[in-house]
């Protein structure tokens, strides 16, 4: 067992370092660094980690009690069935993170802000996606689209996606060009938007669906969160012009729409050939239709992230 008990350690470096199960008590680590550190199982009580910073830790299973987190940043930490008492995360902002499974008692989620999948969550003993589902699709009737189940829905479904975007780019051409690769409160820019989805093409499409194990464009922007894979490129620095990246996303929507313009309902109801080799997704069977859904709804989103931040630019 490890013990740190009434100990002031301010900025103190932890790298690759093991400590399961270790105990914390009345520990002041404000500032410290945490990098591929195994705290598993761990006890914090009374421990200060304002500004601290964690990346590739593993706090599974741990306990935190009256811990100070003002401040800090977690970056690949693992908090799966992590218990949180008396923990202070107001103002907290996260970004690609799983609540799945998640039980919080006692809480105060005031003018709180919630962007993501949203499946299974009970508030006070209501579950509210139902409600936020209706809400969204009564705010834009046409939004029910992205749901499709048949060929002729689906062919639907992308005669929106072209529609919708076709106006957005037309809106991101009124901005200076500079703009367009201008981040907004940390969000993609526009063009690195564009990029992303035309990954998000090449993985469920041209990789799942057509079978191409390495269908990837220079260009091609993967998620954040997604580990460096060989052969995946990810090329944050690039600034293409707005026609560059055009020309890479108008060459991926052809493709998708030469391929809903071929579904047939057996080849809709077809399931996938495992892809092997590096990249995403993982070598599996796919329902056809469930590569195509997670494509529309990855064009449904960015782009309505991509008409926020549009309005935040030009004001």
């Amino acid at each position: 067992m490890n013990d740190f008990v009434d100990r002031e350690l301010p900025g103190a470096r932890f790298t690759n370092v093991k400590l399961p199960d270790a105990h914390l008590t009345d520990v002041d680590l404000h500032g410290a660094q945490f990098t591929d550190v195994n705290l598993r199982d761990a006890h914090f009580t009374n421990v200060g980690l304002h500004g601290a910073r964690m990346r590739g830790v593993d706090l599974s299973g741990g306990h935190l009690t009256d811990v100070d987190l003002h401040g800090a940043q977690f970056t690949n930490v693992g908090l799966r069935d992590a218990h949180f008492t008396n923990v202070g995360l107001h103002g907290a902002r996260m970004r690609g993170v799983d609540l799945s499974g998640g039980h919080f008692i006692g809480v105060d989620l005031c003018r709180t802000v919630i962007d993501g999948d949203v499946e299974g969550l009970v508030i006070n003993g209501v579950d509210i996606a139902p409600l936020v589902e209706a809400e969204l699709d009564r705010r834009d009737p046409e939004r029910v689209k992205m749901r499709p189940t048949t060929p002729e829905g689906f062919r639907a479904a992308w005669d929106l996606v072209e529609l919708r975007w076709s106006q957005t780019v037309d809106r991101a051409r009124t901005l200076p060009p500079e703009k367009l690769h201008e981040s907004v409160d940390g969000e993609w820019s526009f063009i690195e938007t564009l990029r992303h989805l035309a990954f998000a093409t090449d993985c469920w499409v041209r990789r799942a669906i057509l079978g191409d194990p390495a269908p990837w464009h220079p260009l091609d922007l993967p998620w954040d969160q997604m580990e460096d894979t060989p052969g995946v490129p990810r090329d944050r620095a690039a600034r293409p012009t707005l026609d560059e990246a055009l020309a890479l996303r108008h060459d991926r929507m052809a493709t998708v729409r030469t391929l809903v313009d071929s579904l047939t309902p057996e080849s809709l109801a077809a399931r996938t050939t495992p892809v092997h080799g590096p990249g995403w997704p993982p070598p599996e069977a796919f329902g056809v239709g469930e590569c195509l859904r997670v494509v529309l709804n990855e064009e449904w989103y960015h782009r309505k992230f991509a008409e926020r931040d549009l309005a935040a630019l030009e004001a």
